[in-house]
């Protein structure tokens, strides 16, 4: 045989080699242990991912705070009491995790709540979780000092009250107390003034409450305003200014209980009266004056306490001077939250800035479609000057028996507004109740 067949020879045979192993590796190799027997591997560390921030650690949700308010009319009264509801919706806005709980019509007698006091309700919102809880009524001032005694514990707000006024005639140390009041004299004096500006029988008629130390400083501010508006804008002669006040008992109609504010208002407008400053509550002077307005008679009336109450009739309303107790509230609450709260009393004005801010400002004056926009002009004049300064409670004024009470020049402390014991000289109407 020659090498070149030798050659082909044995590359075929190489090649039959190599093609019987390869089919002899199709039988699977045997496993030497059944899947799933064997140990886990350790996990290997997971990197981190790219781009990605480690969530801040949150904080735990805090403690809900509840509050609660004793309210002496109805939250929709369109007056004091809406005033204050008002405020805790504020309060439920401005503070996180709040939550207010409140009870109507808490007064001494009231058919809601009968053989019930004012600290025994306040122990039902308490029982419901409160913390704090506003007496918003002079109506409740005893026992809203009862409660914060036999309650250390729970946190107590006055309106108008002046237990915690150290320099007041009625002091009582009381630690878990604030008693908080809006400086309304300045709104009714701008309220005396509209009317004042209005007038043209030069007859203005107050229709005032009952009768205490708060109504008779506020029915005199508006005579104030009215007189100062009357003589020093208009120059008129103040003997031609006729102011009277009516009271019918209670801060709104009790049938039964207190003279109605619809007869008194009428009375007014039917006795050549031809602006009513409403005192109350509610709004029969508004609704009275429309009627006889309606009728063909030039009458108008101002609202009180709440800042939308001109809406009621908005043609004949002038104004409406209104408590905005949602920033007090909310700083004062916050001490309570914070552990920093201290006894004490507030007694707080306008921010001459804006005294709409509803943020900033106790005391606010909505005006209405009523007032003329000349006697607007003359009213913002007023404004001004009481924001620079302008105090109407400066001497000489005498009391209502003609008793001097600020010689010439002498301006009033807060103690002699506070606790004003009669109407003003050139004011008709009872000064104490009979």
């Amino acid at each position: 045989m020659n090498r070149q067949t030798l050659l082909r020879v044995l590359t075929l045979a190489l090649a039959f080699v190599m093609i019987a192993s390869a089919c002899g590796q199709a039988e699977p190799a045997e496993s030497a242990e059944p899947a799933g027997t064997a140990e886990p591997a350790e996990p290997a560390e997971p990197a981190a991912p790219a781009a990605t921030v480690a969530p801040a650690a949150t904080e735990a949700p805090a403690e809900q705070f509840v509050f609660g308010m004793l309210l002496v009319g109805a939250h929709n009264d369109q007056g004091w009491s809406q005033a204050h509801y008002d405020a805790g919706l504020y309060i439920e806005q401005n503070i996180p995790n709040s939550k207010m709980l409140y009870l109507e019509n808490v007064y001494s007698g009231s058919p809601s709540y009968p053989g019930q006091t004012a600290s025994q309700l306040a122990e039902q919102l308490v029982s419901q979780g409160a913390k704090l809880i506003v007496f918003n009524s002079d109506d409740m001032k005893d026992e809203a000092l009862n409660f914060a005694k036999a309650n250390p514990d729970i946190y107590v707000v006055g309106p108008s009250m002046d237990w915690t006024w150290k320099d007041g005639e009625n002091y009582q140390a009381s630690p878990n107390q604030i008693d908080i009041m809006g400086r309304m004299e300045y709104g009714k004096m701008m309220a005396g003034c509209s009317a004042a500006l209005t007038t043209k029988s030069g007859q203005i008629g107050y229709l005032g409450p009952l009768i205490n130390d708060e109504t008779r400083r506020l029915a005199s501010s508006a005579y104030l305003g009215a007189k100062y508006c009357w003589t020093n804008i208009l120059g008129n002669n103040a003997a031609d200014l006729t102011f009277k006040v009516t009271w019918i008992g209670f801060w709104f109609n009790i049938p039964g209980v207190t003279s109605d504010p619809t007869q008194v208002a009428d009375d007014f407008f039917n006795s050549g009266f031809d602006v009513v400053i409403s005192g109350i509550d509610t709004t029969e002077a508004l609704v009275e004056a429309k009627k006889m307005h309606d009728a063909g008679k030039d009458t108008y009336a101002l609202a009180y306490d709440y800042k939308d109450n001109c809406n009621v009739a908005p043609d004949i309303c002038l104004g409406v001077p209104y408590f905005n107790w949602g920033p007090a509230y909310l700083s004062t609450f916050q001490t309570a939250i914070d552990g920093t709260w201290q006894e004490g009393f507030q007694w707080n004005g306008p921010d001459w800035a804006d005294i709409n801010n509803p943020d900033t400002s106790a005391i606010g004056f909505t005006k209405g479609n009523g007032l003329s926009t000349e006697a607007s002009s003359n009213l913002d004049q007023f404004i001004s000057e009481l924001a620079g300064g302008l105090d109407l409670w400066t001497g000489p004024i005498n009391l209502q028996d003609g008793t001097a009470y600020l010689a010439d020049g002498e301006a009033a402390t807060d103690q002699q507004i506070w606790y004003l014991p009669q109407l003003l000289e050139g004011m008709e109407g009872q000064s104490v109740s009979q």
